[in-house]
């Protein structure tokens, strides 16, 4: 095969292994999305909060230490001790769990039968409450996160297609970790929103906030468990893109990439949110290769967003979202 071809497919896997992390942004969108109607802005920063918790825990480091030190003059500098990471990552979802009773408590419950707006408008003060919390909770350094995941280029595929096409391709072992990952927790969400009682519910409460409460279905329970689910993905997406390229608040930024994955995939489709990832993440990369030399490169910073607004144009429900359908 000729050497072009051969980067070209290439290219190709290694756009699926990114819009792989892509997606694992999205699906914590769709879950909220599904269950409350709530577009939820803060999800790219609950996936920042929780690879900053897991990293402190991690590290032993005593949580606002940096405001104790300032406020009291003290010279506190972690616990002295390191926690493995399965029981860090198990602590750090008791964390997230604790934010999703904490946001319910506190916001939703204030807010029901409002226009989506103002819900909207929540999750927007939510994610600099939360970006805030983090710097003062574990400060504003980037941090390493090294879970024992697998990392650097898979040496079989390398010799494989070496042997094969005398061309080694490179593919991360922490893009073929994610890639796993991802399609475990897509068959588990599919299997939980479609089969069992929560997840009926989780479908009845979008539907209508006030038809669910008159049914008998606990709204409070429903957000918790919506947003401790969706606090769980942020955790796994924290984990992947910390372990790819360190813990640092532009993090965060990652929810914008999610936004042209679910602008493809439908706000309302979990399967869908995979499927615009790899579109996302497979089409910024092979138009970068074909396309970017010839205007000049960076592609991929707009290459998505343009996409997503074709799909605006056409099909504004995306490829496997609910087409809405409003009487008057």
């Amino acid at each position: 095969m000729p050497d072009q071809l051969l980067f070209a497919i290439e290219v190709t896997l290694n756009g699926l292994m990114a819009g792989v992390l892509y997606a694992l942004v999205a699906l914590g969108f769709v879950l909220i999305f599904k269950a409350s109607g709530i577009f939820n802005y803060a999800q790219g920063v609950m996936a920042l909060f929780a690879a900053l918790t897991l990293v402190g825990i991690m590290d032993g480091q005593v949580p606002f230490e940096h405001l104790i030190n300032a406020v009291f003059g003290t010279d506190i500098h972690g616990f002295g001790w390191e926690v493995p990471a399965l029981l860090a990552i198990l602590l750090t979802m008791v964390v997230m769990i604790a934010f999703a009773w904490a946001v319910n408590w506190i916001v939703l419950r204030h807010l029901v039968g409002q226009e989506p707006i103002i819900l909207f408008m929540a999750t927007i003060g939510l994610a600099y409450f939360l970006e805030g919390l983090g710097d003062m909770m574990w400060g504003a350094d980037i941090k390493t996160l090294d879970v024992g995941l697998p990392q650097g280029i898979n040496t079989t595929i390398d010799e494989a297609t070496f042997n094969m096409f005398g061309y080694g391709f490179f593919i991360d072992n922490l893009d073929i970790t994610a890639t796993i990952i991802a399609a475990v927790l897509v068959a588990v969400l599919v299997a939980f929103s479609q089969y069992t009682k929560q997840g009926r519910a989780l479908r009845a409460v979008a539907d209508d906030h006030q038809a669910a409460l008159s049914v008998g279905i606990s709204l409070n329970f429903i957000w918790v468990l919506t947003w401790s689910i969706a606090g769980f993905v942020a955790l796994v997406a924290g984990i992947m893109w910390g372990a790819k390229s360190g813990v640092q608040f532009s993090l965060s930024l990652i929810a914008l990439k999610a936004l042209p994955v679910l602008m493809l995939g439908g706000f309302t489709s979990i399967p869908g949110a995979i499927v615009g990832g790899l579109i996302i993440g497979v089409g910024e990369k092979l138009f970068e290769f074909l396309i970017g030399p010839l205007v000049g490169g960076a592609t991929e910073n707009w290459f998505a967003y343009v996409l997503a607004l074709i799909f605006l144009v056409f099909r504004p429900q995306g490829l496997f979202g609910e087409r809405i359908i409003e009487r008057v």
